[in-house]
């Protein structure tokens, strides 16, 4: 990270004592860090101390003669190589999902053409509500990378997911999205075979609510889906997962994005493109029907009946989609004749390979996988592997694809 330069917005939030910490570890790797701090964020640490600890001038008021006459805020949000906004409050997120700007930060925020890393740190009911994950989709789909908050105890005292993460990781992505930006291996001791190439990655199963405490669901844990996106990611790939409801850790340099329902996987698949690889592993709910908005009573001795409705179907409509992935590999889990059923599947669905899971034995949501990969020129059958190597072994399988047709 040697003479990287790095913009560093504070917004308002406890965890914002954190990044002072930040600081002294990017100084330490070398990079410059200057700091911009929101109002409310002076509420939690002081000008000063960033001041100190950058070695630089802490600026906040974009209406200052001053701060205007010696560096302007559009120079300012363009003398960087990263923008790293930590902690990252709901407030602050939603404002630039907005496109508003009434303030420093949220100005250079809008005015910047560099890499935008934000941090998320909020209580987990802000984390969690349908709003906060609205913005987090439209960040995500202007280009902006988003770290997953860590779960655990928090400043209000309840418990979920929402903290910031240790400064220590936050260097870690840091680094990683600094490599991107200029085309750099995500890690130096790494290959990189997939450096430069956008990955969509579908994880987990969906939920599809019958009522406030009811959904059809399926046994899938996301193990395998998020394996995947690990594997892509450590071969150099930009990766967006798609995750439905589990509870697994996000994999380093992963962007993530939580859906539920099978409506929502979609739109988020659609806002992850253009993508050279989508690798669709998630057990899509077949069905869904019209939720009830309060819990379904017993009435008699009949139970009630649902209305079913085809859910979309995700991956052949993304084999068809006008900005098509180069290669879409799809996931078929069968019980039987799996072979000749995943085969017929990727036909049907006009993928360019079916990873066929025989899940006959009660492999769904355990820790192994039975697989057969077919192309169009066969299947290959694989031994039973541990879900890791499963998806070692299919990322570098795409990595080969792509070393030997570039296009």
């Amino acid at each position: 990270m040697q003479g990287k330069r790095i913009l560093l917005i504070v917004s308002g939030g406890i965890a914002a004592y954190k990044a002072l910490e930040l600081v002294r570890l990017l100084k330490r790797n070398g990079a410059a860090v200057r700091a911009v701090m929101t109002d409310s964020a002076k509420s939690f640490v002081t000008p000063l101390s960033l001041s100190v600890l950058t070695g630089e001038r802490v600026f906040g008021d974009m209406l200052d003669a001053t701060e205007e006459a010696e560096i302007g805020h559009i120079q300012l949000s363009r003398d960087a190589d990263l923008v790293l906004v930590c902690p990252a409050t709901a407030n602050l997120m939603a404002k630039a999902a907005a496109g508003i700007c009434d303030d420093l930060a949220t100005t250079l925020l809008l005015a910047t053409d560099k890499r935008v890393l934000w941090v998320p740190a909020m209580n987990v009911r802000m984390w969690h509500h349908p709003a906060s994950r609205r913005n987090r989709e439209q960040l995500l789909s202007d280009g902006h990378r988003i770290m997953e908050p860590d779960e655990g105890d928090m400043a209000c005292g309840e418990w979920g997911k929402g903290r910031l993460p240790d400064p220590s990781a936050i260097l870690e992505t840091v680094r990683r999205e600094l490599a991107k930006a200029e085309g750099a291996l995500p890690l130096p001791a790494e290959p990189a075979p997939l450096a430069g190439r956008r990955a969509v990655v579908t994880a987990g199963p969906t939920h599809e609510p019958i009522d406030p405490v009811r959904y059809i669901a399926n046994r899938s844990s996301g193990r395998q889906g998020f394996a995947v996106a690990a594997a892509l990611a450590k071969l150099g790939a930009d990766v967006t997962l798609v995750a439905g409801p589990v509870t697994l850790p996000t994999p380093p340099g992963v962007q993530r994005v939580d859906i539920e329902t099978a409506l929502q996987m979609q739109a988020a698949v659609e806002a992850a493109l253009p993508a050279d690889i989508a690798v669709m592993v998630a057990a899509v709910a077949d069905w869904r029907t019209d939720a009830e908005p309060r819990k379904m009573k017993k009435a008699g001795s009949a139970p009630p009946a649902l209305s079913l409705k085809e859910n979309p179907d995700i991956l052949a409509e993304l084999s068809r989609h006008a900005e098509r992935p180069a290669l879409v590999v799809g996931f078929a889990a069968e019980t039987h004749n799996v072979e000749a059923h995943a085969a017929a599947k990727r036909t049907r669905k006009g993928c360019d390979w079916i990873v066929a899971n025989d899940v006959s034995g009660g492999v769904m949501g355990g820790a192994d996988n039975r697989i057969h990969l077919i192309d169009e020129t066969g299947a290959e059958d694989w031994p039973d592997l541990p879900k890791e190597e499963v998806a070692r072994r299919l990322a570098t399988r795409i990595a080969d694809h792509f070393t030997k047709d570039p296009s």
